[in-house]
């Protein structure tokens, strides 16, 4: 039965990218990326979400082999201003896609008035809101 790293390859190869240039898109080593596609690490959740979204791939599939959809999706784009941010902040890959999903709830539902981008200023504002409302650190 292929593994979540057999699963990695065959996407990896399929999109036609190097262990080396897959490394680079998702911030991660090549050893790593290596060792994960050869059964000699496990990866966690955060990791694979960075490759998933760098391979566009569905996690169903890398993680149990089950196709649940056909298309494949867009990788995920954090705007410039999000990405200083959070580097400024500290904030983890997986906590950085969630400020990210809050804004684009946010701007769905306001999706009839002009819309502008945010700055480093309004993520910060958005992430402390969120911080409020729900408790978080």
């Amino acid at each position: 039965m292929p593994s979540v790293g057999d699963r990695i390859r065959e996407a990896r190869e399929k999109k036609g990218l190097t262990q080396e240039k897959l490394a680079e898109k998702t911030e991660l080593s090549k050893g790593f990326i290596s060792d994960v596609e050869n059964g000699k690490t496990d990866i966690s959740s955060e990791n694979l979400l960075r490759v998933g979204d760098a391979l566009g791939a569905n996690l169903d599939y890398l993680l149990r082999g089950e196709v649940t959809e056909t298309r494949s999706r867009e990788p995920v784009v954090i705007p410039p201003e999000l990405s200083r941010f959070a580097e400024e902040e500290g904030l983890s890959y997986g906590a950085t896609l969630e400020l990210l999903v809050a804004h684009h709830s946010i701007v769905a539902k306001r999706s009839n008035r002009s819309q502008r981008n945010f700055g480093v200023e309004e993520w910060r504002q958005l992430h402390r809101a969120i911080q409020k409302v729900f408790g978080a650190k």
